[in-house]
């Protein structure tokens, strides 16, 4: 009994994958995967929302000489459930060397004040009383200066090395859109002053318009800024004190 054998032909250019032979199939796999890597990898190298302001606040930070801005410092206390204090004025930030040096012309309420934070100290000058009163940061002087900085002068690998950074989103004050910051200290020290800090970026300027500081006991300072200049020119006398031989220095304790 002869068996018949059928033989199938397939036209060239026919869309039967199986009519490819296996080196065909090899080199079309290949394809495919190379394809799926390059799309991966053009996925992988957007950067994202985060690293975006990061890089944009190294820039500012790269190129910082000095910082002045209108504030409104507002003091928000849990156990009352409202606002306690309100402050407005302008301040002022340098760089001097390696340190960042800040002066504050607290104007309302009346009568004024100044406080002004170079080497290690804090002080605050109120000249109707001619009295100042001055705060040795000492060793927790880069705790002090990490917060003070944030935003005015630091870069954004510094703020990713000091505190956990989670990008919030966009959020807009005043008709501009900037970029929100959800930032919690890294060491339990400075968690011990602010616990949790909510940040609004300019994202083309890579500097904070808002600052939202949450104490542990639930209490926060909101501090709103205006009229940012960049690098503009301040007097060296702007960062002293005017005081004389007859005003009185306090150092409180703790």
């Amino acid at each position: 009994m002869i068996k018949r054998v059928r033989f199938r032909l397939t036209k060239s250019g026919s869309n039967d994958s199986r009519a490819l032979r296996p080196p065909e199939r090899l080199r079309m796999g290949l394809i495919a995967f190379a394809v799926h890597i390059l799309v991966t990898h053009a996925a992988w190298s957007q950067p994202t929302p985060l690293q975006q302001v990061v890089e944009q606040m190294d820039r500012t930070a790269a190129s910082f000489h000095t910082t002045q801005a209108s504030f409104e410092w507002k003091q928000w206390t849990a156990v009352i459930n409202d606002f306690t204090d309100t402050q407005k004025g302008k301040v002022y930030f340098r760089r001097s060397g390696s340190q960042i040096e800040m002066f504050a012309d607290i104007s309302d309420p009346a009568p004024p004040k100044y406080v002004l934070f170079t080497g290690s100290k804090v002080q605050m000058y109120q000249p109707k009383i001619d009295q100042v009163t001055e705060y040795d940061t000492g060793k927790d002087r880069a705790t002090f200066e990490s917060f003070l900085v944030l935003g005015f002068g630091g870069s954004g690998q510094d703020m990713l090395k000091n505190f956990d950074v989670t990008y919030v989103g966009t959020e807009k004050l005043d008709g501009a859109d900037t970029a929100k910051l959800d930032l919690v200290p890294k060491s339990q020290k400075a968690r011990n002053t602010f616990n949790h800090i909510i940040l609004w970026i300019d994202p083309a300027r890579g500097v904070s318009v808002r600052q939202q500081l949450f104490a542990p006991g639930g209490d926060y300072r909101l501090a709103t800024y205006s009229q940012i200049q960049l690098n503009e020119k301040i007097s060296d006398s702007l960062f002293k004190l005017k005081t004389d031989s007859k005003t009185k220095f306090l150092s409180p304790k703790g």
